[in-house]
């Protein structure tokens, strides 16, 4: 049994060594000895398996402590703390967050089984607060005339773009679609739907 305080890397020195600060006193006044400190960076651009934490959560074992200085050092979004502490639990890993004053025990007792309820609660409320910001974001898009996609009626961009007049020219003159397709260097296909699409035929 290790018990591991976890912390976040920053730019910022003072900050980590705060976080070091906050849980020494903690382990100090409950008489808990801190086996090491890990300072792992998170990015919140990747998932959990890509990000380094995820090497601290595989050493981890039934029984072991980790500790932060608060919740908001596991992740940027809740959802990524949400997964990190489900993770734990599955574990039975004992999980302190010294700010918050949380416990989790990695037991399987009433206090845990709340917590799961709690987290499952938080983790379904972030999905439905995301799915009516997008939904939001949608209606004020259209609200505003922005139509999403290629706005009906625009044109796509083409290789034939600026040889309009080289391709009515040699229309006028006779040349038929599959010679002036390979003038171009396009498939007969593409010629004949960008001639359609621009009105030169």
């Amino acid at each position: 049994m290790k018990t591991i305080a976890y912390l976040r890397v920053s730019t910022d020195k003072q900050e980590l060594n705060n976080q070091k600060i906050e849980i020494l006193e903690y382990a100090r006044k409950r008489d808990l000895k801190i086996d090491d400190f890990m300072e792992l960076q998170i990015s919140s651009r990747k998932t959990t398996k890509d990000r380094q934490i995820d090497s601290l959560l595989e050493t981890l074992r039934e029984g072991d402590v980790l500790i932060v200085s608060e919740l908001s050092r596991l992740g940027r979004s809740l959802g990524q703390i949400i997964q990190i502490v489900d993770s734990l639990i599955r574990q039975k890993v004992k999980f302190i967050a010294v700010k918050q004053n949380m416990v989790i025990n990695g037991k399987s007792d009433i206090q845990t089984k709340v917590m799961v309820t709690m987290f499952g609660l938080f983790a379904e409320i972030e999905r439905d607060l995301i799915s009516e910001r997008t939904k939001a974001g949608l209606a004020a898009a259209r609200a505003k005339g922005r139509l999403l996609g290629r706005p009906k009626g625009t044109l796509g961009k083409s290789k034939m773009d600026g040889k309009e007049e080289e391709i009515k020219d040699l229309l006028a003159k006779g040349v038929n679609k599959t010679a002036i397709s390979k003038i171009l260097g396009v498939s007969r296909t593409a010629l004949h739907s960008f001639i359609r699409s621009r009105g030169l035929g």
